[in-house]
């Protein structure tokens, strides 16, 4: 906790450097981006894309899972999609997942949730165990882009996302990152390279 609070320390100190850049931020928000990722603490958005503040807005859910649409039940994840497709307008979004998941690994192994009630409850709300051709590498690749797949289509039942993309003024991207080596993987059909960090 102190490095933490060092930091914030020294952050305060260096912001008028900064003055103009944090001044432009009180007059409100307008990201392009939403970007779904896992609250894991190895995945950090702004560190993967560069973005700066005001740049992305961020969705964080343990396995970076997108919860089925409900209109009668809604969630925390839910309106935070919808604030960013209608409210703020985003132009993409990118469910973003990750090598090393534990969700995912809990999703396709059964991990021992015995002790974890809300985590195997939350975990009830993926879109299924992902389904893996290969055996389960450490890393669990496979499963983990299967899975970001299956939440991005997931983000599809959600009418403010199925609206704007049926009117082409959005587009939706599921991507890879892989913690150990800082690649990034997009999906297009199949997981390509598009950037190494």
């Amino acid at each position: 906790m102190k490095s933490l609070v060092d930091n914030a320390r020294s952050f305060t100190t260096h912001v008028a450097e900064r003055a103009k850049e944090f001044h432009a931020l009180e007059a409100g928000q307008s990201p392009e981006v939403l970007f779904i990722a896992c609250s894991d603490s190895r995945v950090v958005p702004s560190l993967i894309t560069g973005a700066r503040p005001g740049e992305l807005f961020e969705l964080r859910t343990a396995g970076n899972i997108v919860p089925a649409y409900s209109g009668s039940r809604p969630s925390a994840e839910t309106a935070t999609i919808e604030y960013a497709v209608r409210a703020l307008g985003v132009r993409d979004v990118i469910v973003c997942g990750h090598s090393h998941c534990g969700a995912v690994n809990a999703l396709v192994g059964g991990g021992a949730l015995s002790g974890l009630p809300a985590v195997r409850g939350w975990l009830e709300h993926a879109a299924g165990r992902p389904e893996t051709t290969a055996l389960l590498s450490p890393d669990l690749a496979e499963a983990v882009q299967r899975h970001a797949v299956a939440q991005l289509e997931r983000l599809y039942e959600h009418p403010c996302v199925a609206e704007r993309l049926e009117a082409g003024t959005l587009a939706a991207h599921a991507w890879y990152y892989e913690v150990h080596t800082g690649a990034v993987r997009a999906y297009q059909g199949a997981y390509c390279v598009v950037i190494n960090l």
